[in-house]
């Protein structure tokens, strides 16, 4: 009867325990947790412009989309396929951007699921811009897509990506001269450094309100390129 009488007044002095006391939280974590909270709400609101980035596959164009868009990304099947669709969301210039990751595909004539997904998504969701990824080293062999979807009306950016490698591969790639030839908004990009991704985001943001004539791409270029022929 003791050892039970012991054993209550034991779990009674238990109960009786204070809690720890929670250490309050710096103004600095709270700030960052308004600012997460706030950017979170900001980025949920309707998109003001949609941005495709298209490409052949293994042309660096996913990482390209994550450098344009973060962490805020969400993944979907395209309706009625098993064909995984990614779209993140941006601010250029207080502008909410959709960046949409499309499916790898070499031509706008579809002859995988792939691609005719990316080519359904392209012409029902007509994005405002349409970022075409192509490896700088292999340009010439990309170029019919870019020139099909310029052909589907489409305001394309071409995103020369890899140009660290072109480069140390002695390609010379005269951006403006390619842009003159084909009418259309030219980005040298190196996307696993993040190297010209500002400038691809002002190009977009000019394209999508149709002020791209006021920008040049710089990166990559030397004085002595100035008369160089655009290669691939």
């Amino acid at each position: 009867m003791a050892t039970t009488a012991k054993g209550a007044n034991q779990r009674m002095a238990g109960c009786h325990n204070p809690m720890p006391s929670q250490r309050p939280r710096s103004i600095g974590a709270r700030l960052a947790e308004w600012w997460s909270r706030l950017k979170r709400r900001s980025l949920e609101a309707p998109p003001q412009r949609r941005v495709a980035i298209v490409g052949n596959p293994n042309v660096g164009k996913s990482l390209l989309f994550n450098r344009l868009t973060g962490i805020y990304v969400t993944v979907s099947n395209y309706p009625g396929t098993t064909v995984e669709i990614f779209r993140g969301r941006t601010h250029i210039d207080g502008v909410l951007y959709e960046i949409v990751d499309t499916p790898g595909m070499y031509s706008l004539l579809p002859s995988s699921d792939e691609e005719r997904v990316a080519r359904r998504l392209l012409m029902e969701e007509r994005p405002d811009v349409v970022v075409h990824v192509v490896d700088a080293k292999n340009l010439s062999r990309m170029l019919p897509l870019t020139v099909q979807l310029m052909e589907a009306g489409f305001q394309v950016v071409l995103a020369l990506n890899m140009m660290d490698e072109a480069i140390r591969a002695g390609i010379q790639i005269d951006t403006e001269a390619l842009e003159a030839l084909l009418g259309v908004a030219v980005v040298p990009v190196v996307a696993t450094t993040g190297q010209g991704i500002a400038q691809l985001r002002r190009v977009i943001h000019a394209v999508a309100h149709g002020t791209a004539h006021s920008l040049r791409p710089t990166l990559g270029r030397r004085p002595q390129q100035d008369s160089a022929v655009a290669a691939g």
